[in-house]
């Protein structure tokens, strides 16, 4: 991830970009591409999904919608001073508190 951040950061920098890219704005472009990503599974039947994703053109707008919600998140988690890897880590450990396995196994809310 590291690797990644830095290119990341150098093509920001490149582009002067880093005026635009406060918390607010980068939180409201995760929400945007998260949208983005969204829409291309908009209206596909939920059995249907996973076979969608996997033929070649939705695959290639799927896996850039992806890289575009990953990169944002990214830029964000940098600007606000969050390690993206430690924090999911730590967010496992309280999911796993607040779900365990034999409560929730094959359960949602």
């Amino acid at each position: 991830m590291n690797e990644v951040l830095e290119e990341i950061r150098a093509f920001v920098a490149a582009r002067n970009w880093e005026q635009f890219h406060d918390p607010k704005n980068l939180a409201m472009a995760v929400v945007s591409e998260a949208g983005e990503l969204a829409a291309e599974l908009r209206w596909v039947p939920n059995h249907d999904a996973d076979a969608w994703c996997r033929k070649a053109d939705n695959h290639a707008r799927v896996r850039d919608e992806i890289a575009d919600v990953a990169i944002t998140l990214t830029m964000l988690a940098d600007r606000v001073g969050v390690n993206l890897a430690d924090a999911m880590r730590d967010k496992l450990v309280k999911n796993g508190e607040k779900y365990p396995v034999d409560r929730w196994k094959g359960q949602h809310e």
